[in-house]
């Protein structure tokens, strides 16, 4: 690291802690104004915000692995996630969730069953989830960010007490880091969280911009032409992959083969099954619902999500397309020289490029941009979570009634309660790939079912919603506990058979038990009070099996109308996956100088952005708030 490097580093720090802590005063005024900025921040910043929450250390490293891997074709592994819940969000489901005019996802679930023992089991339920997810997702910050900075970092961080180790160094750095941010993130809420992720963003954008310049400029075609294929340049594909890598690089693609992902069409396959059930569930009650439910109208709501799109991936795969095409050039013949590659080779391709192949200066600004993507997402998680604690549980259940300043000390409790054990976690997952996939796959496997049918069936109630989840939440469980300890299983044995299943197999298991309790609870209890379903379908009109609640609102007020916007929300829906697929290959294909490739897919870029400008903008437009 050069003296330059390190000062650039200190100073972001020093600066992102100083805005953080200054715009903190604003969020002593209760509640609302410390978990959603009082409902008055604009829909552009938070949109920065929210964009900047999802541009993350640890899935940057891993999207670096898989696009070195797998090629263009790996823009569909973010289907994983599922990355295009951000299209159904921005098409229809903002509206819907800013309607109900709340403070978090599981407060919204009482607007939908009501606040009867059936509606607070529901309540409780969604809020263990929220808070479960984020545990989850800090422990897959603290595997990230601590390796990267273990490579980066010249020092030694490890901490030895007679002769054992304690901390090894990346724990060390990962700590350290945690530590910094949840400072300025407790002391200011949304607040300082929405400040600090709009100039974390800038930064990030800058970083990402002159890596792409720097990697345009050091290679040359010749050279990336003599390590990558047409194949890998393809986003087209069979149902199983073999691999594009020939000649001296041919170990590439043993290590496809060892990856899960070999039979792709099946995998496809199943991202987009449960991509579409878990994109109409919603999203998760996390810091994107939390996004939502800040702006001030509904309109505002729509807007920032659309925006949320716009923003996120041509900057963000202009830093991984620079980062993969050095890695290409530069790591990958010393790489297949090795002959045993492992998942960890993937996971380190980010780190071992900025210290070895990226000059004083921008190595700095990069660090500091990569350093802003942890933070932000990790504050963004910091700030929602105990949100579910306090206001759905502690205020709730145990103290309805105390002073704002009561709570916010609560709060601060909250946060890092959630922080420590998300620590604690994150010390004993295998890798980011492990946590990625039991995220994505089994935890949020148990929550698509019940949050799908909420919106969609009128007779669906609070009890089906409850064991709906807690038996798609029993199983994921179980699915994590079998693949954290497939190592110590017999051979042969059905346990050993079991662990071995990849995680994103295991959903259509989990959908349908979970689907199973949903119906079950709910057709073996009575149905939620028809005053509750009257007056959510008023404020939030979905499309979907609603006919007796339309009908008995249609008796008071003859001027209702129904919501017949299910195929042309589809069809957006349609579009915006295009839309945003086209920002993801777009640099790509710019970064890799396939210069015809980048063109066509410019040319839908422009297209499908018209036509949202018809189909969803000028809808949007006519909202009424």
């Amino acid at each position: 690291m050069d003296t330059i490097d390190v000062l650039i580093i200190i100073f972001y720090i020093v600066l992102t802690l100083g805005v953080g802590i200054w715009v903190s005063k604003r969020a002593s005024k209760g509640l609302t104004s410390y978990f959603l900025g009082g409902k008055t921040i604009k829909w552009y910043y938070l949109g920065l915000s929210n964009g900047s929450g999802m541009f993350d250390v640890s899935g940057t490293a891993w999207m670096v692995g898989v696009l070195f891997l797998y090629g263009a074709k790996s823009f569909m592994f973010m289907w994983l996630w599922p990355v295009w819940n951000q299209i159904f969000i921005m098409i229809f489901l903002a509206a819907w969730i800013r309607r109900s005019n709340i403070m978090t996802g599981s407060e919204w679930i009482l607007t939908r069953f009501g606040d009867g023992k059936a509606g607070r089991a529901s309540h409780l339920i969604v809020a263990i989830f929220a808070i479960v997810a984020a545990i989850g997702w800090i422990a897959y910050f603290f595997e990230g960010v601590g390796k990267f900075m273990t490579i980066i970092l010249p020092w030694d961080m490890s901490i030895i007490f007679n002769e054992s180790i304690l901390l090894t160094s990346d724990q060390s750095y990962a700590l350290l880091i945690i530590f910094l941010t949840t400072i300025y993130t407790i002391k200011g809420g949304m607040f300082s969280v929405v400040a600090t992720e709009v100039l974390q963003y800038g930064i990030m954008v800058i970083a990402g911009v002159l890596v792409a310049i720097y990697a345009f400029v050091t290679v040359t075609d010749v050279e990336i032409s003599n390590v990558i294929s047409a194949e890998w340049a393809s986003i087209f594909f069979r149902s199983e992959l073999e691999g594009s890598w020939t000649g001296k690089y041919e170990a590439f693609n043993n290590l496809i083969d060892t990856q899960g992902y070999k039979m792709f069409g099946a995998l496809i396959g199943m991202s987009l099954f449960k991509g579409f059930f878990a994109s109409i569930a919603g999203p998760t009650p996390g810091f994107d619902m939390q996004r939502i439910l800040s702006t001030r109208t509904v309109k505002e709501a729509a807007y920032m999500s659309g925006f949320t799109n716009l923003i996120l991936f041509i900057p963000r795969y202009l830093l991984i397309g620079g980062i993969v095409v050095l890695g290409l050039v530069f790591l990958a013949p010393e790489m297949a020289l090795s002959g045993q590659l492992c998942l960890g080779d993937l996971e380190i391709i980010l780190p071992k490029i900025i210290n070895f192949h990226i000059p004083v200066g921008i190595k700095g600004l990069l660090l500091a941009g990569l350093l802003a993507a942890f933070m932000s997402t990790f504050s963004a998680f910091v700030n929602s979570a105990p949100a579910y604690i306090v206001n759905d549980i502690y205020k709730k259940y145990f103290k309805p009634k105390a002073l704002d300043k009561h709570y916010i000390k609560v709060s601060h409790i909250a946060s890092f309660s959630v922080v420590t054990l998300g620590v604690i976690m994150g010390f004993f997952a295998d890798s980011i790939n492990s946590l990625t996939l039991w995220i994505t796959s089994a935890l949020y496997g148990g929550y698509v079912a019940a949050n799908f049918l909420k919106w969609i069936w009128w007779r669906f109630n609070g009890w089906g919603y409850f064991w709906g989840m807690t038996s798609g939440l029993i199983i994921a469980t179980l699915q994590f506990l079998l693949d954290q300890n497939k190592a110590n299983f017999d051979i042969d044995t059905n346990l050993y058979f079991l662990a071995q299943i990849p995680a994103i197999y295991v959903f259509p298991v989990i959908f349908t038990v979970s689907l199973l309790g949903s119906f079950l609870g709910t057709l073996l209890t009575p149905a939620t009070n028809m005053n509750t379903l009257k007056e959510f379908y008023f404020n939030i009109r979905p499309w979907g099996f609603w006919s007796p609640v339309y009908k008995a609102l249609k008796i008071e007020n003859n001027t209702i109308t129904k919501n017949t916007d299910f195929v042309g929300d589809m069809l957006n829906c349609v579009i915006g996956i295009i839309w945003q697929s086209s920002m993801i290959l777009l640099p790509i294909y710019f970064m890799i100088r396939d210069y015809p490739k980048t063109l066509i897919t410019l040319f839908v870029f422009l297209i499908t952005s018209i036509i949202l400008k018809f189909t969803w903008l000028d809808k949007v437009k006519k909202y009424k708030d």
